[in-house]
Order: C-alpha cells, then sequence, then structure tokens
C-alpha cells in the first residue's frame, strides 16, 4: 500500500502542473493578458510553461523529486500570493487555499522523497 500510495501522490500533484502548462500553450496570449493585468511580465509565460510542463514530469517519473517538490512549492505560494490575493472574493479565497494545500503536498514529498517508484530510488 506504501508504495502505491507513494506513486498515486506523485501522479496527482504531476498531473495538476503538467495539464497547467498545456493549457498555457493553447490559451498563451489570454494567459500572457491576465498576467500582464496583474503586474506579472507576461514574457515570463515560456518559463512558467516550462516550469510547469517540466516540473510535471519529473514529478510523475520520480527524477530529483526532492529539490523539483522544493521549487515548485515556491511557485505554487507565489502563484497565490500574486494570482489569488484578494480573500474578500470566495473563489479566490478558495484557489489561494488550494495552492497552499498543493504546496504542503509539494513540502511532504521534498521531505520524504518520491518513493519506491521513482528514478530518485532506481538510481541509488
Amino acid at each position: 500500500m506504501k508504495k502505491i500510495g507513494e506513486l498515486t501522490a506523485r501522479i496527482l500533484l504531476a498531473q495538476i502542473f503538467f495539464l497547467a502548462g498545456y493549457s498555457k500553450i493553447g490559451g498563451y496570449e489570454n494567459t500572457q493578458s491576465y498576467m500582464n493585468a496583474m503586474g506579472v511580465p507576461g514574457e515570463l509565460l515560456p518559463l512558467v510553461i516550462l516550469l510547469e510542463l517540466g516540473g510535471g514530469l519529473a514529478l510523475l517519473a520520480g527524477w530529483k523529486t526532492r529539490w523539483i517538490s522544493i521549487i515548485l512549492a515556491f511557485f505554487t505560494i507565489a502563484a497565490a500570493a500574486l494570482f489569488h490575493n484578494d480573500l474578500s472574493d470566495q473563489m479566490q479565497l478558495i484557489m489561494f487555499k488550494k495552492n497552499i494545500a498543493i504546496a504542503g503536498g509539494l513540502i511532504l514529498l521534498a521531505v520524504y522523497g518520491a518513493g519506491t517508484y521513482s528514478i530518485d530510488r532506481w538510481r541509488r
């Protein structure tokens, strides 16, 4: 159960980032405009896409999991603070809390590692 639980947790966290990065490619101009409107330079979008796609795939494979998890946790907290900071809006509050919960899961991955079914374990 532990081995499957570790893998399942990584898959569930990975899909959030991978699918978010993938969707930004299809809605590139809208995402870039939204970033600009929120005071974040839209020129950073390629880096965001690369981080989400690459980070999602790395989590899925269990490669450099501790480092990727730390980077994605900081990214997720920053996204919460930058894009979901109107806590008087119920939807923004929910999105903020969701991001904080995701960061918590990523911190657990950083502390405990990828688990048995991972490149990190295979390389040891």
